[in-house]
């Protein structure tokens, strides 16, 4: 019966790369709605470039998703180190050489799909060409996904909101996965750059409200500098919740095994830490607050595919 249950994965980046590889090994339905506001290193200057939608976390998505042998998948990731297509992905300007002969960047995808031999479908959450922009503390604007990802200004002055310009309209593939699924999760990813962005699109917070799937929120194990400096578990919540809007979560996975010293020490170098979390502080809302380990054993401190997979896996077989 699982393998009918349809499962939205809502992100971008690094972080729902964990959550797709765990899941495609289970007999579930897959979409990837991924973000378009990235604009930074090879996806920014091929946007600039080819006007192309931006190819990154869609090649991300893609690999994440592939059965094909494993040097294909590698070949996606490649990044050239030298000459004038240093800094590209060799998954990028395959994306962008699709969408010229296609003249369509979901046909495009739909190609790498199938080359890649993937396991479910990505899809862009918007079609229009849009760039992200936040207003600090302050009251400076800064402008560009990259600039806020990776800060020039004083990453100590906390994010006041984040919006699109211009505004951007949902991509009926996004609205039909998420009316159709049967559980959609949001996350894990940096809050401000690669998960807020999905929900900044018009017609995607209403479409996950009206959705009669479980909704779920992924919460991330460490902070970022720039983004969430000093967030506590609560604070992801609640700043999802800002724009998605309350009582429309029904579950939030917390991470509760805590690293070792010696793996923070690392991301304390970056101004990063673990994100500890009070169950207590989201007591008025009607989430389910689920606790588990979901931490990789080793390496970076990132979600363990294979445990949070089974997490999830076990929501949709408890429905």
């Amino acid at each position: 019966m699982e393998k009918n249950k349809k499962v939205v994965v809502i992100g971008g980046g690094t972080g729902i790369f964990s959550v797709l590889s765990g899941l495609k090994k289970y007999p579930l339905r897959l979409t990837a709605i991924v973000t378009m506001a990235d604009d930074g290193g090879s996806t920014g200057i091929l946007r600039e470039e080819f006007g192309i939608l931006p190819p990154g976390d869609v090649r991300r998505a893609l690999v994440a998703l592939s059965q094909s042998a494993q040097p294909l998948a590698d070949l996606f990731n490649y990044r050239f180190s030298k000459g004038g297509l240093r800094g590209h992905s060799f998954g990028n300007l395959f994306l962008t050489a699709l969408n010229d002969l296609e003249g369509d960047f979901g046909k495009a995808i739909k190609q790498a799909e199938k080359i890649l031999a993937v396991k479910g479908e990505v899809v862009p959450v918007t079609l229009d060409r849009v760039h992200l922009r936040a207003k600090l503390e302050n009251n400076q604007l800064i402008i560009g996904e990259t600039n806020i990802d990776v800060p020039k200004h004083n990453g100590c002055l906390a994010i006041k909101k984040v919006y699109l310009q211009p505004s951007a309209f949902a991509n009926p593939l996004a609205l039909k996965a998420i009316q159709q699924a049967d559980l959609i999760i949001i996350g894990p990813g940096d809050l401000y750059t690669s998960l807020l962005p999905n929900l900044l699109v018009r017609g995607i917070p209403q479409a996950i409200k009206k959705s009669r799937a479980q909704k779920v929120y992924l919460a991330n194990i460490m902070t970022k500098f720039g983004e969430t400096n000093n967030f506590r578990g609560e604070n992801f919540v609640q700043e999802v919740e800002k724009y998605l809007g309350s009582d429309v979560l029904d579950k939030v996975i917390f991470n509760n095994h805590q690293p070792t010293a010696k793996r923070v020490a690392k991301y304390e170098q970056e101004k990063a830490q673990f994100v500890n979390y009070d169950s207590r502080a989201l007591a008025d809302r009607k989430i389910q607050i689920l606790e588990e380990d979901l931490l990789r054993p080793r390496g970076f401190i990132r979600h363990d595919p294979e445990k949070t997979a089974w997490v999830l896996f076990n929501l949709i077989t408890a429905q």
